[in-house]
């Protein structure tokens, strides 16, 4: 096979109808013309484009047209393609990559209340968190609530301890605090205990633990005894947004992931999320052209006892694949039956599945096999993963799943046997850098050895099986991609404890591969987006920092400087400001979003960067080469790549 040079330039198209934004930027379909016949609507130059494309992984420039990338080469042979009303942006030698796909995300539940969440994501100090904490009950206003909803650990912190019930009650005598930490617990103050009604008669729910001191009340601790639902159900009870403001919310949080780099979303569902009512607003957004994400979503039961009924149902009502390429249908799950699930508490031990759960699974998987929906299964542990396989091989024999591309979620401890018996029926892996989160907590009850392999992502990919990458997010791991791909990378937690020898850890392209076109399998989608190619849709993102040259530490804080969905901005910052369509404030107007914004970026590196500065003699302004990389460090500019042409603003001279 021959590979184009960097003299030859890659020109496709796709037959089937592209998308493009017009009026107030939303998406339509437009067009019949293929993009190679047309005149491109946007060029990029001067970037470092990692294509994904092994027929052309280095070009300089990349045309796009009604939608869809065009063609990918050179920039002189790229320029040759302009008309008239074609836009050139130069994007300032920045590394660009195909837009992020989370295949595990729960951004349509997130969404409707995002605006009324403290987020401590990236925060790394927890007098740092109590300070945010305590600025947010100050514009609360009653009877709302002040929420932390996952997304952070413990040991993110510099203290590597979460904070005291004392210490939230003196912040916040009145207004309700609800703080939950993972899928382990919740913390509530006296304000929020007395709202949710829970009282020294409360009985514990199964699997959970309200706990109560020597007297008998309760001391606003909500303990998973391993199962969560003491958490979802004490956190429903909290004030909703009107649907006015879920609109609003959910839009505010697609920006943010599209600040982060994140352009398709495959929406696991999640407890409390009913179809259709609980989509009526991302359906509303979808048709009034704000979508800024492109979104896949599976449905999610939620009627223990009655899960077949569900599905049995939702057969007649909607089929995979169903919608159009920003928002489709997607199959079923994470949630089959309940008596399927387990939980990822690494605190507690390891839940044991009923006896009924084979027989209460058999009837749903083969329901979905005969109508051809794919499916995705929550398990984390072996013991689930090794079960459920015995009912998947059994519907195997008499409805083939060849072809039908369902999954597991997690898969912390699978075993080798039960990723070649996945490999042999055709199913895939979505994995989550939950362990990134969990991590210590994982070695204190099963040892380090264990945790080497928690999940095998370098077993799984030597078997053939599909894998992808995701976040688990908002109520688990942070919704940040990049922290996960420094996981990936570097095998360590957030709190620096190392888990995993170099043979199950990632380099950055294969990581970066498992955030772009090995997610597209899991919606079906492969060829259609993930990579920097002609014909493929024109989701790209241009990183404010190299993520091929930064250092290991620094993956985590990647940001966009501009994405684009289908060639049209859905963000831009930097040099990028104001090409992005504005977005209105948050609402309400006491909106932790409008405070403090989303995912919390790490305070710079002084000590160091000075101390590189010094080293290289430019503390000050250089009188002879005019650079000054203690001041350029400190902008948010594309500096960072010391190693590079002009790096921080520097010279590439031998003083340098």
């Amino acid at each position: 096979m021959t590979h184009p040079t960097r003299r030859q330039v890659t020109v496709g198209g796709a037959a089937a109808a592209v998308s493009t934004f017009v009026g107030r930027h939303a998406f339509a379909q437009s067009s019949t013309e293929e993009p190679h016949s047309m005149t491109p609507d946007l060029i990029l130059v001067n970037g470092r484009f990692t294509t994904l494309d092994p027929a052309n992984p280095d070009p300089d420039a990349v045309a796009i047209a009604a939608g869809r990338i065009q063609a990918v080469g050179t920039e002189q042979d790229i320029r040759g393609l302009a008309g008239s009303t074609t836009k050139i942006l130069d994007v300032g030698g920045r590394r660009v990559v195909p837009g992020l796909i989370d295949s595990h995300m729960h951004i349509i539940r997130g969404g409707l209340n995002y605006n009324m969440e403290l987020r401590w994501d990236g925060v790394r100090s927890l007098a740092d968190a109590m300070a945010m904490l305590k600025q947010q009950v100050a514009v609360t206003p009653p009877p709302q609530w002040v929420r932390v909803i996952g997304g952070f650990t413990e040991h993110q912190f510099a203290e590597r301890r979460l904070p005291t019930l004392d210490e939230i009650n003196a912040i916040a005598p009145d207004t309700p605090v609800f703080l939950m930490h993972l899928y382990d617990q919740a913390l509530l103050n006296a304000a929020a205990l007395r709202a949710v009604g829970y009282t020294r008669d409360t009985p514990n729910p199964p699997g959970g633990e309200i706990q109560k001191d020597a007297s008998g009340d309760p001391t606003g601790l909500l303990l998973a005894r391993p199962n969560a639902g003491i958490l979802y159900a004490t956190l429903a009870k909290g004030p909703k947004l009107p649907p006015e403001y879920q609109l609003n919310s959910t839009r505010h949080f697609m920006r943010e992931m599209n600040r982060l780099g994140v352009t398709t979303i495959i929406d696991a569902g999640g407890g409390f999320q009913n179809y259709p009512d609980d989509y009526a607003i991302i359906e509303k957004l979808h048709a009034d052209g704000d979508l800024t994400l492109r979104l896949a979503y599976n449905l999610f039961t939620q009627k223990p006892g009655q899960e077949l009924a569900d599905f049995s149902n939702w057969v007649k009502q909607v089929s995979p694949g169903q919608g159009d390429d920003l928002y489709r249908h997607n199959g079923a799950g994470e949630m089959l039956v309940y008596t399927a699930a387990d939980f990822e508490d690494f605190r507690a031990e390891r839940p044991d599945m009923p006896p009924s759960m084979e027989s209460d699974l058999e009837p749903v998987v083969r329901l979905l096999a005969e109508n051809r929906w794919p499916w995705r299964l929550h398990a984390s542990y072996d013991e689930t993963i090794d079960r459920a396989l015995d009912v998947f091989e059994a519907v195997n024999r008499d409805v083939p799943l060849e072809g039908l591309h369902w999954f597991f979620d997690h898969c912390e401890t699978i075993s080798d046997r039960n990723i070649d018996r996945i490999a042999a029926l055709g199913g895939g892996i979505a994995i989550q850098h939950r362990m990134a989160f969990q991590g210590e907590d994982f070695v204190a009850r099963y040892g380090a050895e264990v945790a080497a392999r928690t999940p095998p992502v370098a077993r799984m990919l030597s078997a053939g099986v599909p894998v992808g990458a995701g976040t688990d997010a908002t109520r688990v791991a942070s919704y940040n991609p990049w922290v996960s791909l420094a996981w990936l990378v570097t095998g360590r937690t957030l709190g620096g404890m190392a888990l995993y020898p170099e043979a199950n850890r990632l380099d950055r392209e294969r990581a970066l591969r498992l955030w772009t076109e090995d997610n597209t399998w899991f919606s079906t989608e492969q060829g259609k987006k993930g990579r920097i190619a002609a014909g493929q849709l024109a989701d790209l993102v241009v990183l404010d920092r190299d993520y091929f040259k930064v250092p290991d530490d620094a993956i985590q804080d990647i940001e966009s400087v501009l994405t684009l969905l289908g060639g049209k901005v859905v963000h831009g910052a930097g040099d990028f400001a104001g090409m992005a369509p504005p977005l209105p404030p948050a609402m309400p107007d006491w909106s932790p979003v409008n405070r403090f914004g989303g995912y919390q970026r790490r305070a710079e590196d002084t000590a160091n960067r000075q101390q590189f500065a010094s080293a290289c003699g430019c503390a000050s302004a250089c009188g002879v080469h005019g650079h000054d990389h203690a001041g350029a460090f400190g902008a948010r500019m594309p500096v960072q790549d010391e190693g590079a042409f002009w790096g921080a603003l520097g010279c590439s001279c031998w003083a340098f």
